[in-house]
């Protein structure tokens, strides 16, 4: 009775340790170099269509301001914006930010940029967003305000 036993703890022990240490093969970013995650964030975000799931603004959801909107983050540097007959041109760019005074540990910036006026909703999403995953069909970036130290997310699904 004992061997049985012992045999079974064995087995359950020696499964979960190679459930542990197997290896993943899911597209997310978090276990990758910096270098493997902006090849990887500039090829996935250039295959595709993008809508924006979710944004929380510091203290308040605000996803439904880009309602319709379609997303293209385009091989030179461009992103286009469009919902029915409004365009809004910016920039986007993938970076290493190790040199900069950036306190989160992830050291690869996913960069966006609008000329849009102050007041306009995509203002908000100006910044260098910090990677939390990539996959195939999402996008996730989070941002701690420097002025008011309130945390941003946002959230690009593939359409």
């Amino acid at each position: 009775m004992k061997k049985k036993f012992l045999n079974i703890t064995m087995t359950i022990l020696f499964t979960v340790l190679l459930v542990a240490c197997s290896k993943d093969d899911s597209n997310d970013s978090s276990n990758n170099s910096s270098s493997d995650q902006i090849a990887q964030a500039n090829q996935v975000a250039q295959n595709g269509t993008w809508r924006i799931s979710y944004f929380w603004d510091t203290d308040k959801d605000e996803t439904s301001n880009f309602n319709g909107y379609e997303f293209s983050f385009n091989s030179d540097g461009s992103l286009v914006a469009v919902r029915n007959t409004t365009t809004v041109n910016g920039t986007w760019s993938v970076t290493n930010s190790s040199s900069s005074s950036s306190s989160s540990s992830n050291d690869v910036d996913f960069n966006i940029f609008f000329s849009v006026p102050q007041d306009s909703d995509f203002d908000d999403l100006i910044d260098d967003w910090d990677i939390i995953s990539i996959t195939d069909n999402t996008i996730e970036l989070t941002d701690v305000s420097g002025g008011n130290g309130g945390t941003d997310f946002l959230t690009f699904t593939k359409i």
